[in-house]
């Protein structure tokens, strides 16, 4: 039976919600520990609990949409 995929959800306005097994690390390669199968990670950059969501996001009024950006229009820059 193949594994259970990993989920990774981005709500309108808040966090990433990440379903399924997941490893995560800092940027010096050092494991976070994750103790359960679902977690929020912070997308504001205000969260007392980074890398994980506490909330704040709604206090702070913190916006960002939840589907995919569309890349298609955006501008390209001239070749060097």
């Amino acid at each position: 039976m193949d594994p259970e995929p990993t989920v990774i959800i981005p709500y309108r306005d808040g966090p990433l919600v990440v379903r399924g097994p997941v490893r995560l690390v800092d940027q010096d390669g050092r494991e976070i520990e994750v103790d359960r199968r679902t977690i929020a990670l912070c997308r504001c950059g205000r969260s007392r609990l980074r890398p994980f969501c506490d909330g704040t996001h709604k206090l702070t009024r913190f916006s960002a949409p939840s589907e995919a950006e569309d890349r298609s229009s955006a501008t390209q820059r001239p070749a060097s």
